[in-house]
C-alpha cells in the first residue's frame, strides 16, 4: 500500500475559545487569517487570551493531515523541524502515539506555536510564532528523505522558505511520488502569488483549496477557479465549508456535500479533509467516494476543539470509511 510522507511547519497548536470578536479587533487580526508573530507578539497574544481556557496539541496543517492518514492505517511519516523544548518533545510523542514515523531535526532555539483564537461561530484566526518550524532548509532535505513513499503532502505555510519548497517538490517528482499541497491560507496566496503559481504549474499533481484561497490564486469564484487550476493539477479540489466541496479530475467534475454536524471549531477542518481524500485516492476510489471520505472527516474533527478525535471517534469514522467503501 501507498505511503505518505508529510512535510511542514512542526507547530504545537494553543487553542482559545473567545466570548467574542473583539480581542481579534484589539490585536488587529483579519478574522479567518493566519498572523505570523515574533516572540515579543507571542506575548501580547498571550496577555489577551489569559482569562479564557486553552487546551493543546500537536498541529501544523501537514502534521494535522498526516495524523488523519495515520488514524485510517495509512504508514506515514512526517519531516519537520522543533526546538529541544518541551513543545517540541510533546510534538514527537504525539506523532510516536499514533506510529508515525517522526523524521524531526532538532534546534536550540524555541519550537513553534500557533495560537489558534475560536470565534463563537467556530471561524479560528491563527498567530503563529513558527520558531524552530521555519529553520527548515533546503540542504536537509537529503536525497533518500523520500524513498519508499509514494505520496509528498506539504503546506502552503512553508513558503516563507522558497528555496526549501523548491527543492523538496523537485526532488519528490524525480524519485516519482505524488505531490500533493494545500493551500493554507488565502493570505499566505497573496503575498506568494508568483512563485506558487510557479510550484503549482510545475510540480504540484493534487490541490486542496477553500473558496478564499482559490479566488486569491485564480482572481476567479468556485467552479471556475475550480476549472482554472484544474490546468495546472491532475486533482483540484475546492472545500467549500458547509456547502461541501468540487472536485475535478481530468473532464470529470463532482460536487460532494458536507455532512451535518454541530460545529464547534473548525481548526483542523481542511486538514482532515485531505486525510479523508489522500486515503481514498490510495484505495483506488471514485473521486466522489473520496470527497464523502474527506467530508466525512472534516465534519467529524469540527464537533471538537482543535485538530485531534479521540480514540472512540476513531473507530465510529473507521466503520463509516468501511461502509463507504463497499
Amino acid at each position: 500500500m501507498s505511503k505518505v510522507i508529510g512535510m511542514g511547519n512542526a507547530l504545537v497548536d494553543i487553542l482559545t475559545r473567545l466570548q467574542d470578536d473583539t480581542i481579534l479587533s484589539d490585536l488587529n487580526y483579519p478574522k479567518g487569517s493566519m498572523q505570523l508573530v515574533d516572540a515579543e507578539e507571542v506575548g501580547n497574544v498571550l496577555l489577551a487570551t489569559r482569562d479564557f481556557p486553552r487546551n493543546q496539541a500537536s498541529g501544523g496543517s501537514a502534521a494535522n493531515t498526516i495524523h488523519g492518514l495515520a488514524n485510517l492505517g495509512i504508514e506515514t511519516a512526517f519531516f519537520g523541524k522543533v526546538g529541544k523544548d518541551e513543545w517540541g518533545e510533546f510534538f514527537r510523542s504525539d506523532l510516536e502515539n499514533r506510529n508515525i514515523k517522526p523524521l524531526l531535526l532538532e534546534s536550540p532555539n524555541e519550537s513553534g506555536r500557533a495560537f489558534a483564537m475560536i470565534s463563537p461561530d467556530s471561524e479560528r484566526t491563527f498567530a503563529t510564532f513558527l520558531g524552530a518550524a521555519v529553520e527548515l532548509a533546503h540542504h536537509e532535505v537529503e536525497d533518500d528523505l523520500f524513498d519508499g513513499y509514494s505520496i509528498l503532502h506539504i503546506e502552503g505555510y512553508l513558503v516563507q522558505n522558497r528555496d526549501l519548497i523548491r527543492h523538496a517538490l523537485q526532488l519528490a517528482k524525480s524519485k516519482g511520488l505524488t505531490v500533493s499541497l494545500d493551500l493554507a491560507s488565502f493570505n499566505v496566496v497573496e503575498d506568494n502569488l508568483d512563485f506558487l503559481h510557479e510550484m503549482v504549474e510545475n510540480y504540484v499533481d493534487i490541490l486542496f483549496a477553500n473558496e478564499e484561497e482559490a479566488k486569491a490564486f485564480t482572481g476567479l469564484e468556485e467552479e471556475e477557479a475550480l476549472h482554472k487550476i484544474s490546468d495546472y493539477c491532475d486533482w483540484t479540489i475546492l472545500k467549500l465549508g458547509k456547502k461541501g466541496s468540487l472536485i475535478k479530475h481530468h473532464d470529470e467534475v463532482v460536487q460532494v456535500s458536507a455532512i451535518e454536524v454541530e460545529s464547534l471549531d473548525t481548526t483542523g477542518a481542511g486538514d482532515l479533509y485531505a486525510s479523508g481524500f489522500l486515503y481514498g485516492m490510495i484505495h483506488g476510489l471514485s473521486i466522489e467516494k473520496c470527497g464523502q471520505i474527506g467530508s466525512l472527516l472534516a465534519g467529524k474533527v469540527i464537533e471538537v476543539i482543535g485538530p485531534k478525535m479521540d480514540d472512540e471517534t476513531w473507530k465510529l469514522i473507521n466503520k463509516q470509511v468501511a461502509a463507504l467503501m463497499n
